[in-house]
Order: C-alpha cells, then sequence, then structure tokens
C-alpha cells in the first residue's frame, strides 16, 4: 500500500520489521523496488529471498521483470524469465510476455520485440500490440509503427491513444498527409481525445487538473502562475520541447501555450504555491509524463529545492535535485 502511495522508505520501514516474511511478502517488496525504479535493490533483495530458502512464484518473476524492464537490463532480464522457466517451472503468463516484450521495445530492438510477439505460444494482445505501437512512437519507426497499427485496429477501433500515438509518430516523420488522415478517422469514428489528467494532494485534499483547462477562474489565475514559472525555468537552462505538439492546425507560436499547460505542470505548480517549503509535491497522470514535463519537474526539484513524486500510467518517477530516479529511462 505504502509502495503503491509513492511512499517506498514506508513500504520498506514495514517489511523490515516483519518477524516473518513469506511468498507474498518477498513479492510485494520486490515489486514495490520495481515500480520506484530501483532495479538493483529488487535483485539484491531477490538474491536474499533464496539465500531464506523461500521459493518465488510468479509474482516475484513479474517484480524482476518489470524491474530489468524499466531500468533497461535486457539480459538480466531475459535471465530472470528463461530462470522462471527452466529452474521454476513457472509458465509465464501474459504480463511477462509484456515485460519481455517492453525491454527489447524500450531499447530499440524493435524487429525483435516484433518477432518475439508475433511468435509467442499465446495470441497477442492489444495491450502487447500497444506497448509495440509506442515504442514505435519513442524511436520514430513509422513503418513498423503502421503495421502494428492495422494489427490493433482488427482487435479494437475505439481508442484514442492508438491514434494519437500514431498521429504524433507520423507528425515528428514530416508525413502529415498521415496525420491528417489519422484525425479524420478519428472524427469520422466519433472518437474523442483523452485529455491529460493530474491530482495532486494539499492538505488532505485532491486537486484534479485537465490539460489546457481554464473553465473556472481559479484555473486562469493558476496558468498566470504557470506562465510565471517556466519563464523562471527557462532562465536555468530549460527549453520547451514543441516537438511534441502535434494538431491539425497548430501554428508554432501556440505549441510551447499547449505544452506549457499540461496537467503535470497545472499539478506542480498548485503543490508549490499550497504547500510549505520543502514538502514533497505527490502528483498521479493517468497518461504517460511526457519528456517536456518530465524536463520541467527536473528543473522544479532543482530551482525550489523540492522532491517531486509522479506517478504516471507505467511507474513512479522521484525528481530530486535536477534528477529523476528513472534515469531518463521511461
Amino acid at each position: 500500500m505504502y509502495a503503491k502511495c509513492g511512499s517506498l522508505a514506508d513500504a520498506i520501514s514495514v517489511f523490515e520489521s516483519m518477524p516473518y516474511r513469506d511468498t507474498q511478502a518477498w513479492s510485494a517488496m520486490i515489486m514495490a523496488y520495481a515500480i520506484h525504479g530501483r532495479a538493483r535493490c529488487a535483485i539484491t533483495l531477490f538474491q536474499e529471498m533464496q539465500n531464506t530458502q523461500v521459493n518465488p512464484d510468479g509474482i516475484t518473476f513479474l517484480g524482476l521483470l518489470y524491474a530489468c524492464n524499466h531500468s533497461g537490463l535486457i539480459e538480466e532480464g531475459f535471465r530472470f524469465f528463461n530462470s522462471m522457466k527452466e529452474n521454476y517451472r513457472i509458465v509465464p503468463g501474459v504480463k511477462h510476455y509484456g515485460c519481455m516484450l517492453d525491454s527489447l521495445a524500450r531499447a530499440g530492438r524493435l524487429t525483435d520485440a516484433f518477432k518475439f510477439l508475433t511468435e509467442l505460444p499465446i495470441p497477442p494482445t492489444l495491450l502487447l500490440w500497444r506497448t509495440l505501437l509506442a515504442a514505435c512512437s519513442i524511436h520514430g519507426n513509422v513503418d513498423l509503427g503502421k503495421l502494428v497499427l492495422q494489427r490493433i485496429f482488427e482487435l479494437d477501433k475505439s481508442h484514442s491513444g492508438d491514434y494519437v500515438i500514431f498521429s504524433n509518430m507520423c507528425a515528428r516523420a514530416g508525413k502529415w498527409e498521415e496525420v491528417n488522415y489519422i484525425w479524420k478517422l478519428m472524427k469520422e469514428r466519433g472518437i474523442k481525445k483523452v485529455p491529460g489528467c493530474s491530482s495532486v494532494e494539499v492538505n488532505n485534499v485532491l486537486h484534479e487538473f485537465f490539460s489546457g483547462e481554464v473553465m473556472h477562474i481559479e484555473h486562469r489565475e493558476l496558468h498566470q502562475e504557470v506562465d510565471k514559472l517556466i519563464e523562471k525555468l527557462k532562465l536555468v537552462g530549460y527549453v520547451p520541447d514543441t516537438s511534441i505538439a502535434f494538431r491539425p492546425g497548430l501554428k508554432d507560436e501556440d505549441k510551447e501555450a499547449t505544452l506549457r499547460y499540461h496537467s503535470e505542470k497545472l499539478a506542480i505548480t498548485f503543490g508549490l504555491l499550497n504547500s510549505p517549503p520543502g514538502k514533497t509535491i505527490r502528483v498521479v497522470k493517468n497518461l504517460r509524463i511526457c519528456g517536456d514535463c518530465h524536463s520541467a519537474a527536473k528543473f522544479i526539484s532543482l530551482i525550489f529545492k523540492r522532491n517531486i513524486i509522479i506517478r504516471d500510467l507505467h511507474r513512479f518517477h522521484h525528481f530530486e535535485g535536477g534528477n529523476c530516479s528513472c534515469g531518463d529511462f521511461w
């Protein structure tokens, strides 16, 4: 519970105080380290678990694979994956396969990832195809991305994220005809883009923000504070990454404004304004954090001397002193 709420230190304290640790306890702690980007800690803990003669299960290995995946430890991940099958006779499930696929894809080994996916002993699920699509976007492989999108549409045409990811991928590659086609397809199918949403807790009250939201007077005032914040960040080296701001008809001068009011920035700014200096700011987002907000959060943690913890769709990011626990690999 503590780990899922962003407090790894409390999770460690509870684990270390346990007089008896069964497989579930060890597995929970390994997974806690994994989602917080502490791969080496997860691996070391697994070694301690082995020394105590406690048998691992599928959840234990899922934590190890997740840890390796989110830290770029591909070879170690495959070593655990093979050990799970050969030494412990644990049959991999779709989540285990997903971790291995994601590990290859994140590292840019897209051809290997596609081969791995198409040769699975189980039918590829939507989640697996979407994992590969996201990696194609990150690494700019439009041709493979288009093939993967076709596979996704054979299973489901209703998920807005698929359209947006492929559209952004094409925009970065300058394929504007593809971009316009995708947005036209979304309109024809009645697909609405899911807005970014971030929440931050201040004084035991949860405050929720949506990207670009200016419906209430207090949100307009918050936008003004974000404007001031961004100017401070620019003085220490922050440069808005407008290359990720895509939308048909969006002018260049409007791209920075679009990035500026992403929900993460609104939530962090609100936290800065409404909590005492030095207090940790904890944010939860419904989507993967974008590269620009990730960069901004690092600068904010540096100049305001704040620890910022953001949980996005996939993992926790701990920002402190201008660095992130993910090592910019997420």
